[in-house]
Order: C-alpha cells, then sequence, then structure tokens
C-alpha cells in the first residue's frame, strides 16, 4: 500500500496516525506540506528516521522546491519523486491510503 501524508506535522497529527497504522512495507509518500517532515534536524525528524527501517519513504520533489526546502537537507534514505514517480508509486501498490 502507499500512504501519502499532505499535512505538516507541525500542523496536524496525519503523519503519527500514518506511522502507527501503516504495514511494514508500505511506501509512505509525502506530498504538499507533507513534505515538511522530510527535513533532518527538526523535532520531528526521528520519527521518519525510524520508520525507514519498515517503510520506504519518498518526497515529491516539486512540493519541496514550491516550499523552498534544500533536497539535500533530507533525512538520509528519504527519495525523491517527480509526477511520473508519483504515478508509479501509484501503480506499483495498486492501493494508496491518504492521510488528511
Amino acid at each position: 500500500m502507499l500512504h501519502t501524508v499532505n499535512k505538516s506535522p507541525f500542523d496536524r497529527n496525519s503523519l503519527d496516525s500514518c506511522l502507527r497504522l501503516a504495514k511494514k512495507g508500505s511506501a509512505i509518500l509525502l506530498i504538499e506540506d507533507g513534505v515538511i517532515a522530510a527535513m533532518s534536524g527538526t523535532a520531528e525528524s526521528s520519527k521518519l528516521e525510524g520508520a525507514l527501517a519498515d517503510h520506504s519513504v519518498f518526497v515529491l520533489g516539486p512540493d519541496l522546491q514550491a516550499r523552498g526546502l534544500d533536497a539535500s537537507k533530507l533525512i538520509e534514505g528519504i527519495s525523491v519523486v517527480d509526477y511520473g514517480g508519483f504515478v508509479d508509486l501509484t501503480v506499483e501498490h495498486g492501493t494508496v491510503q491518504s492521510w488528511l
């Protein structure tokens, strides 16, 4: 299953809910303001660092750019995808759970 999170972890608990309920091996794609969670050195970064042991984590590159975030400051192990990569993840996983 592909899980998408579109809210900042500093604004809502969507990421927390996703990480608590996503099954091992699921993929997580951070989109819109959710990309903020992928930045290293924040109060929330340890959650995603721990999740990388059980999940593949991705961020949507255009959403990083739209928010002025530097991809070089991402948590190590998180992959950046473009819109085509978003589509590929959707096709690969078949089922998408959106955490709003």
